[in-house]
C-alpha cells in the first residue's frame, strides 16, 4: 500500500477528513483508521454523495457513548478554549451548550468553582485519555506552559479573554500563557471568553506578560485610520463627532480613547482624505 492509500488517523474532539466506505438507509459509513467505521446520520449525509468521496466531519460520542460523525459545528474542540454557557447540573457534573446534540460535561473535579445553570464559564475542551471521551475544565491554569514565553515587545498575538483582576483583564495569549491587559488601557467592552487580537507591551524580568489591544505611536495612528474612514462612510460622508465630543463618546462609538482618535484625525487632515466641517469630519 502506497502513501496515498494509508486512511489517516482520526482524532475525537476534531474535525477529520475521512471517505465514505458504505452507504446505508441510516446514513453513510466513514473510515477511521484505527477507529473503525464510523456513522454519519442520513440527515448530514449530502445528497449525490458516493463511496470513496471524502468528508469533513467532526467526530464524538453520542449519548449511547458510540463514536459518531457529524457535519455540524462544535462552538469549540480538543485544545480549545471557549466560553459556554451551562444548561443543566446533576450528579456528574455540569453540562455545557457547545452546539451539539449531546451535551459537554464538566465534571465536578474539573470545575475551579461551582457551577451554576445559566451562567457563562470559560473552559478548555480536552479528551480524558482513560475513558476516551471528551470533556472540558474551568481550572485552566493546568493547560497553560509553565515555561516562560519567547515574545518580543510589539508581538501580534491572539487573545482569549480570562478573568477581571484589581488591575484588568487576565488573558491567554496564543492557547499557551497568560498575560494581562490594564484597565487604564483597554477602550471597549471586554468579556470572559471574548476572542480578539492584541500585542505584547513588555515581556517583564519574572516572564509575565504585559498586553495592549493596539499598537503604540504611529501604528496606532495608521491601526486606526481605516475604521475611521469607514466610520464616517457609513453616514454617509460626513460624521458627526469632532474634536469637542465627549471621550466617552469616542469610545463607544469606536471604541478607541480621544487621545487616538485626534491623533489618527491630525494624520487623515494631512493625507488630504478628511476635512474639518462644522461640527464633523467629511470624507474626502
Amino acid at each position: 500500500m502506497n502513501d496515498s492509500q494509508i486512511t489517516p488517523q482520526a482524532t475525537i474532539g476534531k474535525f477529520n477528513q475521512l471517505n465514505i466506505v458504505a452507504l446505508a438507509d441510516n446514513g453513510a459509513y466513514l473510515d477511521a483508521g484505527e477507529l473503525g467505521e464510523i456513522l454519519l446520520p442520513k440527515r448530514y449525509v449530502p445528497e449525490l454523495c458516493k463511496v470513496g468521496e471524502s468528508l469533513k466531519v467532526f467526530i464524538y460520542r453520542d449519548s449511547a457513548d458510540r463514536l459518531i460523525a457529524t457535519t455540524d459545528t462544535p462552538l469549540a474542540q480538543v485544545g480549545e478554549f471557549v466560553s459556554l454557557k451551562v444548561i443543566e447540573v446533576n450528579k456528574m457534573g455540569a453540562f455545557l451548550d457547545w452546539g451539539l446534540p449531546k451535551d459537554l460535561l464538566v465534571p465536578y473535579n474539573q470545575q475551579h468553582t461551582a457551577m451554576e445553570v445559566g451562567k457563562y464559564y470559560l473552559v478548555r475542551v480536552f479528551l480524558d485519555q482513560l475513558t476516551d471521551r471528551l470533556a472540558a475544565s474551568s481550572k485552566l491554569d493546568k493547560f497553560i506552559d509553565i515555561w516562560p514565553a519567547e515574545y518580543q515587545q510589539g508581538d501580534k498575538v491572539n487573545l482569549i479573554i480570562g478573568g477581571k483582576t484589581d488591575l484588568g483583564f487576565k488573558a491567554i495569549v496564543n492557547d499557551l500563557h497568560w498575560g494581562l491587559l490594564y484597565d487604564n488601557e483597554i477602550f471597549q467592552h471586554l468579556r470572559v471568553g471574548k476572542k480578539i487580537t492584541g500585542y505584547i507591551k513588555q515581556v517583564r524580568e519574572d516572564g509575565r506578560l504585559d498586553l495592549i489591544l493596539t499598537r503604540g505611536s504611529k501604528n496606532k495612528v495608521n491601526d486606526f485610520s481605516d475604521k475611521l474612514l469607514a466610520h464616517i462612510a457609513d453616514r454617509g460622508g460626513v460624521s458627526s463627532l469632532h474634536d469637542k465630543s465627549s471621550p466617552e463618546l469616542i469610545q463607544s462609538t469606536l471604541g478607541v480613547s480621544k487621545k487616538t482618535f485626534k491623533a489618527t484625525v491630525g494624520n487623515l487632515l494631512k493625507k488630504g482624505k478628511i476635512a474639518l466641517v462644522k461640527d464633523g469630519i467629511k470624507l474626502l
